[in-house]
């Protein structure tokens, strides 16, 4: 605290002509402890003032810097909260009310004490001292403080100064020679003073007395003169030669200035040309890959990733303000620009190439599967295409016009192939249904009734769906069943043995597995192209796919196939409706085969969709829980809709056949010829 003590005195409060005298270390109570100190000061002027200043440690360094200065006159009540227990906490009301709390109560006793002592002083007790003990009051304060309080102004302002020894020799020859200036002080006085003028007129008479000696003075002040006025001519000599190494030194000044200028612009030069060097300038292999690399190999593949990366981000590189009016700039991006197209159009040709080839491929495997109800395997070729999904992503990035081309082409390519193919794969199906089913046998054992019956069903199948539709078919079963009353009853008995014998159960049986079989074989193969060509065409972002999906969406029912030209992407909301609508342009054969097998399965035997609903409903359950959006599970939908339809005719004829020979139409009477 001494310490601290000192460098106030030192820093604060010496400069402004002030005393220290108490110092306490204290922190507002209540809040965050910001310590900071209260000094008890006196001036060293009169008439003395006495204040109390609040000093605060500054936050950037370690000097101290003062803050708020009260007068101890404006000091009304000293509050020490507890006169018998020992409190570091006390109140100081001046205009407001100031709570502290010291660091230690012996601190805070020594300040009140220091107070009360200044109190007692200067303000003759106009301070209230409440809570404070009493002997603390009646104790003296240490000795500095004491002292301070004491007498400190009056040696500050009234230093004494001690007589030398001849003054105090004078003093006493003075003293004895006027024993009566003890006794008769005014006579004393009057002595002095006429001694003082007999020195005075002294020293006039020997100043006028030494007339050769003025003169002599006098000469010399004149050489001194002229001495003085040499010295001149020599400083003036010497500020004209400062006045020019002033100037050659601003010329120096503002040469170094120029060249440290230069040396900046120089730096800040090198800097933006390394900037441009090393994000502008593209390595002699990846622009070799880019005009020459093998697109067929992996190796080469790879190559031409990392190049068209490379290339990719010195095209998007942030230039600096300035950087695009230079003329290296332009043509360096000029080259990038002929680069990208040049690799553009290679990538696009040599995809293409390879969407025909596999359609080629694929053609000479058809052959083998034209047998077998199995569909044939695209994983290879998805597998290869793969590798250029990278590629594709950078077309997609770079030229959109190409990659937008890539995408008709394949969706034009695929959807050759896959109805080729599907094509195949249905009538294989077909032709394992027709020759398993018997036909023949049924119509065979079926009486004359119930073989019209069977054309009505197979006319109400080929019909529109509409139920309305068999009005006439049972208006003219009613008049066969009126007209044949004689064979009702061997009909109704014929009816009653229809039973699973005569409908052949393995017949249906192997209509099921088939039918099982074929959406079996589609399943995986949608779904796999679903896959690849999310993958391939990086379709996991929110883009637009281009406007030629007119023939997709006019099989889909779709509102986009109208007013939009190719080549203008399509506002499409997510990705999974992207790639349906590609899937309904591959797979746009899908659903009417699927209705065609259907009608055939339901004309060879009615009861086949009682099989059918049971399959279609779980495989549509199957691709719902999937994905309710993609082309799957909406082609299985509408197909299911079908199914559903001819299951509902099959038992409303059925409930019509029972009801029509169950409760015959009257016979109409013979005409009577007049």
């Amino acid at each position: 605290m001494t310490a601290i003590k000192h460098a106030l005195q030192r820093d604060i409060f010496t400069p402004n002509d002030e005393r220290l005298l108490s110092i306490v270390n204290v922190c507002k109570a209540g809040k965050k402890k910001k310590n900071c100190f209260l000094c008890a000061t006196v001036t060293t002027e009169r008439p003395v003032q006495v204040k109390m200043v609040k000093v605060k440690k500054s936050d950037k360094g370690d000097f101290y810097k003062r803050q708020i200065a009260w007068l101890l006159r404006d000091l009304a009540v000293v509050d020490a909260k507890d006169a018998i227990k020992e409190n570091p906490e006390f109140d100081l009301h001046f205009e407001k009310i100031y709570k502290w709390v010291a660091s230690s109560t012996a601190e805070k006793n020594a300040f009140i004490s220091c107070i009360w002592k200044l109190n007692q002083r200067y303000l003759r007790k106009k301070i209230d001292f409440v809570n404070v003990s009493s002997q603390l009051l009646e104790e003296s304060v240490p000795s500095g403080e004491n002292q301070s309080v004491t007498g400190g102004d009056e040696e500050v302002v009234d230093v004494y100064q001690e007589l030398n020894a001849r003054e105090e020799q004078d003093i006493e020859i003075m003293m004895e020679g006027c024993e009566c200036a003890i006794s008769n002080a005014e006579a004393f006085a009057e002595r002095l003073s006429r001694e003082l003028q007999v020195l005075d007129g002294a020293n006039i008479q020997s100043i006028m007395a030494s007339e050769k000696q003025v003169n002599i003075l006098m000469k010399l002040l004149d050489e001194a003169l002229k001495e003085v006025d040499q010295i001149e001519l020599k400083l003036s000599s010497y500020e004209e030669m400062l006045q020019s190494v002033k100037e050659q030194m601003d010329q120096i000044s503002e040469s170094n200035h120029l060249i440290h200028l230069s040396n900046t612009n120089n730096v800040k030069l090198l800097s933006e040309i390394e900037f441009l060097v090393n994000h502008m300038d593209l390595a002699k292999g990846h622009i070799k890959a880019l005009q020459e690399g093998d697109l067929a190999s992996s190796r080469g593949i790879e190559a031409c990733t990392n190049a068209a990366d490379a290339l990719l981000q010195c095209m998007n590189v942030a230039l600096r303000p300035g950087h695009d009016m230079l003329l290296a700039v332009k043509q360096q991006q000029q080259r990038f620009s002929d680069l990208r197209e040049q690799f553009a159009r290679r990538l696009a040709s040599h995809l293409n190439n390879v969407f025909v080839q596999q359609g080629h491929d694929q053609s000479s495997t058809l052959a083998q599967h034209s047998v077998e109800l199995a569909l044939p395997n695209h994983h290879p070729f998805h597998r290869d295409l793969l590798r250029y999904a990278k590629l594709m992503e950078w077309l997609k990035s770079t030229d959109y016009g190409k990659y937008e081309g890539l995408t008709k082409n394949y969706m034009d390519y695929l959807s050759r192939l896959y109805e080729r193919e599907i094509k195949d794969f249905f009538e294989v199906a077909k032709i394992k249904m027709t020759g398993t089913t018997k036909e023949s046998k049924k119509f065979a054992t079926l009486p004359r009734k119930e073989s019209a019956v069977k054309q009505e069903t197979e006319s109400l199948h080929g019909s529109s769906g509409k139920l309305t539709g068999s009005t006439s078919s049972l208006n003219k079963l009613s008049v066969q069943s009126s007209g044949n009353r004689r064979s009702q009853s061997s009909s109704l008995l014929d009816m009653g043995n229809m039973s699973a014998s005569d409908l052949d159960v393995a017949d249906r049986t192997k209509f099921d597995k088939i039918f099982e079989q074929v959406l079996s074989e589609l399943e995986p193969l949608c779904l796999a192209e679903q896959d690849f060509i999310s993958k391939f065409f990086k379709l996991q972002q929110h883009q637009s796919m281009p406007g030629t999906m007119t023939e997709a969406e006019d099989l889909d029912g779709g509102p986009f196939s109208r007013q939009h030209n190719a080549g203008v992407p399509l506002p499409v909301s997510s990705e999974k409706d992207m790639i349906r609508q590609m899937m309904i342009k591959i797979f746009r054969c899908i659903e009417p085969e699927l209705n065609n097998l259907i009608a055939l399965g339901d004309k060879s035997d009615s009861f086949n969709s009682l099989y059918m609903l049971v399959k279609m409903s779980h495989h549509v359950w199957t691709a719902q829980n999937v994905d309710p959006a993609s082309f799957l599970s909406t082609t299985l939908g509408n197909v299911l809709v079908t199914v559903k339809r001819n299951f509902d005719k099959c038992i409303w004829l059925s409930i019509c056949l029972w009801l029509s020979l169950l409760f015959p139409l009257p016979t109409s009477l013979p005409l009577i010829n007049k």
